[in-house]
């Protein structure tokens, strides 16, 4: 294991043994769940009342979800803590974008290979993507 490997571990073992990480966890998922209905919401409107494309559809949705999730998560769920603001959207947005490949991955993958609806398909591909947020969220962005 490289420093860096093991550095990570520490820092997850100890977040996990904290209570307000745990609180941090529940909050991250209201903002998420609020997040996952704005993005559904604006993937059905897209998809469905405007006939686009799933894929860019996804990625209209994902532009409004991660907007109301990064304001929410650094005013409630995280706080700004001495970070500033631009930075810490950067970081964000880095975060966000990555997990957006994730999920585009497993929308494609589950679109491809599956006879269920394209809003299924995105419902499943947000929760995958969702504890790598979490994550990346915990560990980079708001620390």
């Amino acid at each position: 294991m490289t420093d860096a490997q093991n550095t990570l571990a520490v820092r997850l073992a100890g977040a996990a043994r904290r209570r307000d990480s745990w609180l941090q966890l529940l909050k991250f998922g209201v903002v998420g769940g609020s997040g996952y209905l704005i993005n559904l919401g604006v993937f059905a409107f897209l998809s469905g009342n405007l006939g686009v494309y799933h894929a860019v559809a996804a990625i209209g949705a994902f532009c409004f979800a991660v907007t109301s999730n990064f304001l929410w998560n650094r005013y409630w769920t995280f706080g700004p803590g001495e970070g500033l603001a631009h930075m810490q959207a950067a970081r964000f947005l880095a975060v966000s974008v990555a997990c957006l490949v994730i999920n585009l991955v497993v929308l494609e993958a589950i679109v491809a290979s599956s006879p269920i609806s394209e809003l299924a398909a995105q419902a499943i591909a947000v929760a995958v993507a969702m504890p790598f947020n979490f994550l990346g969220n915990k560990l980079w962005t708001f620390t």
